[in-house]
Parts: structure tokens; sequence; C-alpha cells
């Protein structure tokens, strides 16, 4: 199997407003959309956009078993684990188990995600 396909379509248009879902945990100031998938291998593509003071320290840094790619589209994202802000074009190619994270924003941010869990390692 491999990630899912569509044709070009607009994530930041009004009429696909309703396929933004809150991030699980972290409502009301993150939503997401899912932009492609795998479902054998829970490969994945999504946009993370955190709002305008987004804050989420109350839920600590994150880890995870796998590689990711994370890209900043838009706005900028404060990564405390790296003591840093993110501005639109960074770009990071994170090893399994790198702690990124707790994050905050003040004007909001867009993230692109690629996520890789069938490519987990030992933490």
């Amino acid at each position: 199997m491999t990630k899912s396909t569509s044709t070009y379509w607009n994530a930041f248009s009004p009429s696909h407003r309703e396929r933004w879902r809150p991030v699980q945990g972290l409502e009301p100031m993150a939503e997401e959309i899912t932009l492609s998938v795998d479902p054998v291998t829970g490969e994945y593509t999504k946009l993370t956009r955190f709002l305008p003071g987004a804050d989420t320290s109350a839920w600590g840094e994150k880890t995870h078993p796998y590689p990711e790619e994370v890209f900043i589209i838009i706005g900028r994202l404060y990564d405390q684990a790296f003591d840093l802000w993110l501005e639109a074009g960074h770009y990071a190619s994170r090893p399994p188990g790198e702690r990124h994270g707790p994050f905050k924003t003040d004007v909001g941010c867009v993230v692109l995600e690629a996520s890789f869990p069938h490519r987990a390692g030992p933490l």
C-alpha cells in the first residue's frame, strides 16, 4: 500500500475549513489537517496550525520512536528544547527520540509535518 493521493486542492481555502480538526489535547490552541496517509505503515503528512498565543508548556516536551520532518510554512514557533524561534522557512529532519517542545507562538504558525511511524527505533 502507498500513501493516499489527491489532485490539487487548497488546504487554506474556506471551502475546506471543515477538514481541519482540533489537535487532541491542545484544543482550542492548535488544529490539524491530514494531507496524505498510508493506512498500512501509518506514514502521514499533515499541516498543524498553532493559533496566536498558543503555548503547550503544560504538556511538556515530546519524543517519539520514529523520524519526522517539519517545515515552518508561515508564522513563528518557539521550540523550548532548542531555545530557538522557528520562522517561515525553517526545516528539520528529526531522528527517532529527539526531544522537541514545548512550543509557543505569539503570531500563530503553520507547520508541515511528515512522520514515519513504521521506521520506529529504540529510544
